[in-house]
């Protein structure tokens, strides 16, 4: 019958494939091992030579120079390229562990990863934009609309979206870092506090009359705070972004390096995004004491005030010493460059 050796060559062909992608399987898993090793044992022989040329000083300072410029391509190369995903993973934080379970978020394939980067930022492009215009929109309508009181449930949704955005943050950033991205360990644990500080408002009773305006004093700086800040999201998302790509193709960062809140623009740009970052760090802290004080001086007696008010020092706190290390460490940077090129120059004329 027909149909019944057609059925019987369907259930052949379907048992050759599946042994053809046994054994495909089985020779890819071991060529797979086979590149782990040897990319791990490179990886730390880029390392070693790297601790050795920083510990010998018998050797030339010209040569060391030149020999650190060629380790650290080769380390760019190595792990920006395809075979990055060879290289041990970082482990995955808590946060990831604890939202999805022991699930391996690396990919296997650099587009893949360069997708999820690109997702990133497309992510805090839109909400730099809502960073800016939810608050502002709070502001006005508080101004034309609600006679300079704020209602609850506008303020309480304003809240809820800063816990999902920051929620959404820390879950890209864990995932960038799992695949090879260099995002500071701060910035984690900036929005690991920005998230407690927008659950714990979440319960904050906002008040209105009568005294409304002494009452919502906390509230309206911190609005204010969110504009600027969602100012200078936007500027470092346009010129930081620019400064990076040019390292990139310099080989000097990875495609899968990001910016965020980092003072890694050009000097044009830093004499811009420094005054306005110190700034919002210095009126961070302000809305954090003023909120304790009206907290320990009975204005607004109640615990959210006072956990909001810590986590805005700190976090205020947290910014600015990573702002000031990012300088200190570009200055460093700076200063080898111009050696090198006077070193350079003075060769050349001799």
């Amino acid at each position: 019958m027909e149909v019944e050796e057609e059925v019987k060559r369907i259930v052949e062909e379907v048992k050759e494939l599946h042994d053809s992608a046994a054994s495909f399987i089985s020779s890819s898993s071991h060529q797979e091992l086979t590149l782990r090793q040897k990319a791990s044992s490179v990886d730390a022989s880029v390392r070693r030579l790297h601790s050795t040329l920083a510990s010998d000083k018998s050797l030339d300072p010209k040569l060391v120079e030149k020999l650190e410029e060629d380790l650290h391509r080769a380390r760019c190369m190595l792990a920006d390229g395809d075979l990055s995903s060879f290289l041990p993973s970082k482990p995955q934080g808590r946060f990831v562990r604890m939202f999805l379970g022991p699930v391996n978020v690396r990919a296997s394939r650099k587009e893949i990863q360069l997708k999820v980067k690109e997702e990133y930022n497309s992510y805090r492009d839109k909400t730099a934009l809502l960073f800016l215009f939810f608050p502002a929109a709070l502001m006005i309508l508080r101004s034309y609309y609600w006679d300079g009181c704020l209602p609850a449930f506008p303020v309480q949704l304003y809240e809820a979206w800063l816990l999902f955005l920051y929620a959404g943050l820390a879950m890209r950033e864990n995932v960038l870092r799992a695949n090879g991205s260099d995002i500071r360990p701060w910035w984690l644990y900036h929005h690991y506090c920005a998230m407690g500080m927008a659950l714990v408002s979440l319960t904050w009773e906002i008040k209105g009359q009568p005294n409304c305006v002494q009452k919502q004093r906390g509230v309206h700086l911190f609005l204010q705070w969110a504009m600027m800040q969602g100012v200078a999201m936007l500027l470092q998302n346009r010129y930081q972004r620019q400064r990076l790509y040019t390292r990139i193709a310099l080989g000097k960062a990875k495609r899968m390096d990001v910016v965020w809140g980092e003072t890694a623009g050009v000097d044009g740009q830093l004499w811009l995004l420094c005054p306005i970052l110190f700034i919002l760090q210095g009126f961070q802290a302000y809305v954090g004491l003023l909120l304790l004080r009206a907290a320990l001086t009975g204005v607004v007696a109640e615990w959210q005030v006072i956990v909001c008010g810590i986590l805005l020092v700190v976090m205020a706190v947290g910014n600015f010493i990573n702002t000031v290390e990012t300088l200190m460490t570009k200055s460093r940077v700076k200063a080898k460059m111009k050696k090198s090129k006077s070193r350079a120059e003075l060769n050349h004329t001799s």
